[in-house]
């Protein structure tokens, strides 16, 4: 399992990395008041992919370390649901994007709260970001 753990780990890092990527391209373009392109969607898939990728990479960890020997201690629990609120976030934008809302907003406002939300659920596990 400590590979599956380290993948989930790396991954975190790709997340993080993406967003913050993302938290630039998209202030710009908000500012600017640029068109929505193909790079935009790209990026904005890109991240709700990664969380989405990271969503069933924690999940099959917490199941399997959950029944041998780790249990589901209350901090574990926490963690993956902050996790589920965050990937939940991440996918604003494709749940918006009908509506009429200032799409580069909408991407901007779903990756700030999704971060916050990723940044709140690693600090839950013991070690939080220095694990």
């Amino acid at each position: 399992m400590g590979i599956l753990l380290m993948i989930h780990s790396i991954v975190r890092w790709l997340i993080v990395i993406v967003g913050v990527v993302a938290l630039v391209k998209f202030s710009i373009a908000l500012v600017q008041k640029s068109e929505f392109g193909k790079m935009d969607r790209g990026l904005s898939s890109g991240f709700s992919g990664l969380m989405d990728l990271q969503v069933m990479l924690g999940l099959l960890y917490f199941i399997i370390t959950g029944l041998g020997s780790a249990g589901f201690p209350m901090y574990r629990i926490e963690h993956m649901v902050t996790m589920l609120l965050a990937a939940t976030a991440g996918h604003a934008p494709a749940m918006f994007k009908k509506k009429g809302y200032n799409k580069f907003a909408v991407a901007l406002g779903s990756i700030v709260v999704a971060l916050l939300l990723v940044y709140a659920g690693v600090m839950r596990l013991p070690g939080g970001w220095s694990r």
